[in-house]
């Protein structure tokens, strides 16, 4: 199978699994102005979230993202992103579940900016 089928198989199956925190700001933020996708294929990656219109992915992060191997892929991917014009925002699962409509808010002003 060739790597982009792959990778959109793969998103696919992400959008099915998503994680509390994901599926909470999904909610908050699929339905607004400007328009995110979630699990959006770019490259050999796959964003959370993602706002064509500012050029800005949103990645949600779990504890997993503290070990030193996941935070060498992460410097790694958001190179690449930023190489190809995309911003990147980190938010912390816990931040989302502790104020999801914070979270939202500040991503949409964000993306408005752009």
């Amino acid at each position: 199978m060739a790597p982009r089928l792959q990778t959109r198989d793969r998103a696919r199956d992400l959008r099915r699994a998503m994680t509390r925190s994901e599926v909470w700001l999904w909610q908050r933020i699929r339905d607004g102005a400007p328009r995110f996708r979630r699990q959006q294929p770019m490259g050999p990656y796959i964003l959370d979230f993602y706002c064509a219109v500012a050029g800005l992915a949103v990645e949600v992060d779990g504890g997993v993202h503290r070990d030193e191997m996941q935070a060498e892929h992460d410097a790694a991917r958001d190179l690449w992103l930023a190489e190809h014009g995309v911003k990147v925002m980190r938010v912390a699962a816990a931040d989302v579940l502790a104020d999801s409509d914070g979270v939202a808010d500040r991503l949409r002003a964000l993306a408005g900016q752009a």
